[in-house]
């Protein structure tokens, strides 16, 4: 009887054990699960990277694996851009953007198109011309064939990028020059016309600025006024350790959100490195040669000290903090870039420099800011 008795309770006992390993694996395998970018911050905004050629090519395949377990969202870093996909009038290069929409499609991801308007990376033949008509045409061409050929499958276009000087004026753009103050609009009436369910965006850098915020807030409601489609406003975030302060980031979003659009932080990359004084925002054709091997421009080629390791990780912290505050304004954050090694500001605005601004370094592996992003509670709304 004491035997039967004693085999019962090390039955019971055993079952037990096997069942706290089974809930324990459960709870690993759940833990795994949630353990990505885009699964934690899910019922807040869509979490993106910006992705090259290497990675839409198949020619990295750590890079994309990254890509399709930790985001929900993709731009194409180049290869929608005028210059790489119609470098000349009327012949379209789709070998790459193709391949960058079926990785959306295939993975379900809130996939962006960038850009249709841009006065740079601008095919060489659009920066010839000065006439009315013929930009018109080239302009009319260029959106009708890229959004028809896309349409269903690239869920936002940035419509026009970098349209406003720092002063709030308009950029004297090729597009500015031939086609008058009204372009711009005149842009996202088109294409509205084309594809009326995709979501429209103008795109732009240091808007943490007053000036250029109050123009682009005035562009977006003169556009509602007048009925014209436009569904957000792109945030450029290449910003640094510093700069902007939170409470100017935050001042972003609730002008904006005033206006009735949702906004998108569409660029996001934190340089680590001190810049020339008179670098203006994110202006690509920015060149500052005469620094180029100066140390003191490149202070970390080795890899980045702990200390300042830290100091990334909170500034990444402090800043989605403030994004999970407003996460109700907020479609989307994009990264610019998915390692660190791809980074453009590797050598922008000055060549040869090795900077650490995103989350997976070089060897592809997660830095402290990943974590701390994980670590961030998301049920603060």
């Amino acid at each position: 009887m004491i035997k039967k008795l004693n085999d019962v309770v090390f039955l019971f006992l055993f079952c037990g054990i096997v069942c706290l390993i089974g809930c324990n694996n459960i709870l690993s395998e759940n833990s795994n699960e949630t353990r990505s970018l885009s699964n934690h911050f899910k019922n807040h905004f869509h979490i993106g990277a910006a992705i090259n050629e290497n990675t839409i090519l198949g020619n990295d395949n750590k890079s994309k694996e990254i890509v399709v377990s930790e985001f929900n969202s993709i731009t194409p870093e180049n290869s929608l851009k005028w210059m790489f996909i119609q470098p000349l009038p009327g012949k379209f290069d789709f070998k790459v953007s193709d391949k960058y929409v079926n990785i959306g499609s295939k993975n379900g991801m809130y996939t962006v198109g960038h850009a249709l308007i841009w006065h740079s990376q601008l095919a060489e033949f659009m920066q010839n011309i000065d006439n009315k008509d013929e930009t018109l045409f080239h302009v009319k061409n260029h959106i009708n064939t890229l959004m028809n050929r896309y349409k269903g499958k690239i869920d936002a276009w940035d419509v026009v990028n970098e349209a406003f000087e720092e002063d709030g004026s308009f950029r004297e753009s090729v597009f500015y020059k031939n086609l008058g103050k009204n372009y711009i609009e005149d842009v996202f009436v088109l294409a509205a016309k084309v594809d009326p369910e995709v979501d429209l965006i103008y795109n732009d850098y240091n808007l943490y600025k007053s000036e250029k915020r109050l123009a682009v807030i005035n562009m977006v409601n003169k556009f509602k006024a007048n009925g014209t489609k436009i569904d957000g406003v792109g945030v450029q975030a290449h910003w640094d350790l510093n700069t902007p302060s939170i409470n100017e980031i935050e001042n972003i979003i609730l002008d904006f959100h005033e206006t009735g659009i949702l906004v998108s932080f569409t660029e996001l990359d934190i340089s680590v490195l001190p810049n020339p004084w008179e670098m203006i925002g994110a202006e690509v054709n920015q060149n500052f040669s005469k620094f180029e091997g100066d140390p003191k421009m490149n202070p970390y080629p080795n890899g980045l000290p702990n200390n300042i390791q830290d100091k990334l990780a909170k500034r990444y912290e402090d800043i989605f903090k403030l994004f999970l505050k407003h996460s109700d304004k907020i479609n989307r954050v994009t990264f610019w870039g998915v390692i660190d090694k791809y980074s453009w500001l590797n050598d922008w605005p000055i060549k040869g420099r090795t900077n650490y601004p995103l989350l997976f370094d070089k060897d592809y592996k997660s830095k402290k800011a990943y974590y701390k992003l994980l670590e961030l509670k998301t049920n603060q709304n």
